[in-house]
């Protein structure tokens, strides 16, 4: 079963990954990210090995999470988009202090949902769900650097699967 659970993510991860060098425009970006979203809940489903019970107390509560969480990073980004040279002293004060301000917004988000999350998954789950994030993230992002050209290393264009525990 678990084999069967790594197939279909590896396939829904390869396809997101895939269609993202073809999709543009807006609705076949909604699709894309809808099919990654999807590959995110597989992954983590798996790795963090949710029960049905739990998965339908938790998913809710991540979802609130992840929202705000990309929140707070769409709002750095506008930040660090700012060309310094056209900016006055004060303003790069202040957008520098905004910066720092969304950064501990960010910390104390992830206490505050450390804190939901157990009372819903075991303390070893949560420690999952940081890890499986990270890496379902690093995944990503090397498959998007090998599709654009970023360096085809060995094994390159050939799928082994999302990372091992």
């Amino acid at each position: 079963m678990k084999y069967l659970l790594r197939s279909v993510l590896a396939l829904l991860l390869l396809l997101s990954v895939h269609r993202a060098g073809f999709a543009q425009g807006g609705r076949r970006q909604g699709g894309r990210l809808s099919q990654l979203e999807n590959a995110k809940i597989a992954y983590l489903t798996d790795k963090i090995s949710l029960t049905q019970e739990q998965a339908q107390r938790f998913w809710p509560v991540y979802n609130e999470f992840s929202d705000k969480r990309r929140d707070v990073a769409r709002r750095m980004r506008q930040l660090r988009t700012e060309n310094p040279d056209g900016l006055s002293d004060q303003q790069i004060k202040d957008n520098l202090t905004q910066a720092l301000a969304l950064r501990q917004n960010e910390v104390n988000l992830e206490k505050e949902y450390f804190d939901k999350f157990q009372k819903v998954l075991s303390i070893r789950q949560v420690s999952k769900l940081f890890i499986a994030e990270r890496d379902f993230t690093k995944e990503v992002l090397k498959r998007v650097a090998d599709r654009r050209g970023g360096g085809p290393g060995p094994g390159a264009g050939q799928f082994t699967g999302p990372p091992e525990d």
